[in-house]
């Protein structure tokens, strides 16, 4: 038995521990696999497997931004929190951010 790379659009969709035979007689593309190969997430283009980079919905930026919120919550409510006046800056740019041309490329940034 050995490990094989089931490839779909260039990705490794799954992996499967299968004899020779059934390999063969897979409909989709399978690639042998080493143990150090064995990557989800990766292309696999020409023999050669690269990282592919995560994609990311509009949606889960919302919910990130949404629990940078929910986190600062308190620093709205503490008149003398350190920096508060940047961190009030910091949750109106996180409000506003959808609405903006940066969105979702480029995140408000973090008071130090």
């Amino acid at each position: 038995m050995a490990r094989y790379g089931i490839i779909k659009n260039n990705k490794v969709k799954d992996i499967i521990i299968a004899d020779a035979d059934f390999a063969e007689s897979y409909e989709q593309e399978l690639v042998l696999l080493e143990d150090d190969l064995i990557k989800i997430g990766y292309n696999y283009v020409d023999g050669v497997f690269s990282p592919t980079e995560p994609v990311i919905t509009e949606q889960e930026f919302i919910l990130w931004r949404n629990k940078e919120l929910v986190s600062t919550d308190f620093i709205a409510q503490t008149p003398d929190y350190p920096n508060r006046d940047a961190w009030l800056t910091y949750r109106q740019e996180l409000r506003d951010w959808p609405s903006t041309a940066d969105f979702p490329e480029t995140k408000p940034t973090k008071p130090e």
